[in-house]
């Protein structure tokens, strides 16, 4: 005679029996399949488990090159700010300006796993080796701000930056219309060996190569730093040439504002002895304009954060990029810094 127990039945046998390994192993899998993130996909979003499957959160890493000048702090916090806002894990590195700090961070992301790689190279080249590694993951890279002097442009989806041979062009345009094409030019030049060092200059040379009228008779790097900037102001003033200096072109702004120090020190007035044309475009170049002290600025806009996860968000979605994306940017000179100076939010 055959016997059949009732579920009840079975489940208090099963329990009566040691069988509580049982009903714990279902509950463990009742939880998995509610609370578990899903696994990641090497160098990708991370995929969904199930139709019901939590979206797990996006992870960014991103290298900064450091906090040398106000315009790069102010496109550290679009970048983080940003990153917030869109609920974006971000992994900052500092890299302090060095470019060695900058490819173990990107090896740390690689070794994180994260699903974009993004970076501002300190300068343009020794970055295929990381480069190839980061490819080798399988993880997609944006470059921001700079570029770097790869001869496969596929170890990079996309750049997202300024046009520094454009902006070298928009400062010697200023400054040719400003002094009917005679100056003679002191210039505080970026980084060595930096993307927009080595634009900046070669756009600038080029509107020189037009104009005879102007020349550079002391050319030295500031660093893009304002107190490096100062120090070379105040050894170019105290050159035998230093009378004939009649305009400074700097590669960024708190260079110039270093410089205009230095020049006050010297006893002699920006803006007026001295003619300054620079680069960026941060609040401190519109109150030396307010105050006389700054002819011209180029704007170098840094706020791209919106930008830069527009890109992180279409490259997981796996949509192609344009290799290179430009930002919206102005010339502003003295006559219009006191209006614009209240709206400048960097």
């Amino acid at each position: 005679m055959k016997t059949f127990l009732t579920m009840k039945q079975l489940g208090a046998g099963l329990l009566g029996r040691g069988g509580r390994w049982l009903a714990l192993a279902a509950c463990g899998l009742f939880l998995a399949s509610c609370g578990e993130e899903p696994a990641k996909t090497p160098g990708g979003a991370a995929a969904e488990a199930g139709g019901g499957a939590k979206k797990k959160q996006i992870v960014v890493g991103f290298s900064q090159i450091g906090a040398e000048s106000g315009w790069r702090t102010a496109n550290t916090e679009s970048i983080q700010s940003e990153a917030k806002k869109r609920g974006i894990k971000l992994l900052f590195s500092d890299a302090q300006g060095k470019q060695e700090n900058q490819i173990n961070a990107l090896r740390s992301f690689i070794a994180q796993g994260v699903d974009v790689i993004a970076f501002s190279p300190v300068i343009v080249s020794g970055w295929e080796p990381v480069l190839q590694e980061i490819k080798k993951a399988g993880i997609p890279v944006v470059l921001t701000d700079r570029a770097v002097d790869a001869k496969d442009d596929t170890l990079y989806a996309t750049f997202i930056g300024s046009d520094f041979i454009e902006e070298g062009h928009r400062a010697g345009e200023w400054l040719a219309k400003a002094t009917g094409g005679k100056a003679v030019i002191a210039e505080l030049v970026g980084t060595p060996g930096a993307a927009p060092a080595i634009d900046r200059k070669k756009g600038f040379e080029e509107v020189l190569a037009k104009n005879p009228g102007m020349k550079i008779i002391k050319s030295q790097s500031g660093d893009f730093n304002r107190t490096k900037g100062k120090e070379v102001m105040e050894a170019f003033l105290k050159s035998p040439e230093a009378k004939q200096i009649t305009a400074l072109y700097a590669h960024n702004d708190d260079m110039a504002l270093g410089a205009i120090q230095a020049i006050e020190e010297a006893g002699l007035k920006p803006g007026k002895d001295i003619v300054v044309v620079s680069i960026d475009g941060v609040r401190g170049a519109f109150q030396a304009m307010a105050d006389g002290k700054l002819n011209c600025t180029v704007e170098c806009n840094p706020l791209i954060g919106p930008q830069l996860f527009d890109a992180v968000e279409a490259l997981l979605a796996k949509k192609t990029l344009p290799k290179r994306t430009g930002v919206m940017e102005s010339v502003y000179e003295q006559s219009q810094a006191k209006e614009a100076l209240p709206n400048r939010k960097y």
